[in-house]
């Protein structure tokens, strides 16, 4: 483990050294290129901060950042890798730059490249603000993925801890206390006060003798049918005799001879002869079968 630990940072270590000495080595082709733009000297001093500080920036946003992001800033790494290899490139062509003797503002001699050279140099600290500050910004949003095996522990030992019962712990059940009313054969005491002092014994009470329960005879159900206890009244009898379905039938024709076709229901001849639903209904159905054949008739 302390070898593998010294190999990573012997790793992180020489890479550090690397990047100090390539941005050692683009140092004065980059601030050569701001002094040519319009930077005064402590401009073209910072200049290469700009450009080869975002780019470690970004190396070390694509080493924390996952997925999406991480995509984002090898983006960002590239594009300033090859803004800056444009940079040094146009430095070694063109010799004016060195001794700062080139026209302010000239970088090439054809002037759409000269412009095109112009406009990414004037950008790249502008860009250095706005994708330095998005990088930064997703660094400290960041939340690394979780280990799988120590996060599923983790999370079956909390839900452990939270499913635990409190007659588990230690202090969640008092001790059984005995009523006072029981003879002991010497005191005890009780277990959650703190005094000290035995308890007083009390007489035992002789609990009552218990009454045996007395069987009972219980007369068997008689199998003979009942008789009647008396005679129903007559005012208690139907005064009128069934009626058969043709009498029905002629009471609700005669019911119904004013009702219009709407209004003959099966619950309005029930009210207006006081009959059953079920007969009601079935009259209903003759009726409007009568009025029906009358209808076609006279057409």
């Amino acid at each position: 483990m302390n070898l593998h630990r010294k190999g990573r940072a012997a790793l992180v270590l020489a890479l550090v050294a690397v990047v100090a000495m390539a941005f050692r080595v683009s140092w004065n082709a980059l601030r050569d290129i701001a002094g040519a733009v319009g930077a005064d000297e402590t401009a073209a001093m910072l200049y290469p901060f700009v450009v080869d500080g975002l780019m470690a920036l970004a190396l070390i946003a694509t080493l924390v950042l996952a997925d999406r992001d991480r995509t984002f800033a090898l983006r960002v790494l590239g594009a300033y890798t090859v803004a800056s290899l444009v940079l040094n490139y146009v430095h070694g062509l063109v010799p004016e730059l060195h001794g700062r003797t080139v026209d302010w503002g000239r970088l090439a001699d054809w002037d759409p490249a000269n412009w095109a050279l112009v406009l990414l140099a004037t950008s790249l600290p502008v860009g250095s603000i706005y994708f330095g500050s998005d990088l930064v910004a997703k660094v400290l949003h960041h939340r690394p993925a979780p280990i799988p095996g120590v996060s599923a522990n983790a999370e079956e030992s909390t839900e452990t801890m939270m499913k635990r019962s409190t007659a588990d712990l230690p202090v969640s059940t008092p001790e059984l206390i005995v009523p006072n009313a029981v003879a002991l054969p010497r005191p005890v005491a009780v277990g959650f006060l703190k005094s000290t002092l035995p308890a007083k014994p009390y007489p035992s009470i002789a609990p009552a003798p218990a009454k045996p329960i007395e069987s009972r005879a219980v007369a068997a159900e008689s199998t003979r049918p009942r008789r009647a206890t008396g005679r129903v009244p007559d005012a208690a009898k139907p005064t009128r005799s069934k009626r058969t379905p043709d009498q029905l039938l002629a009471e609700a024709r005669k019911a119904t001879a004013g009702w219009p076709d709407a209004k003959v229901t099966g619950e309005g001849i029930r009210r207006a002869i006081r009959t059953s639903p079920a007969n009601a209904r079935s009259l209903r159905d003759t009726l409007l079968a009568e009025r029906a054949a009358a209808s076609a008739k006279v057409g």
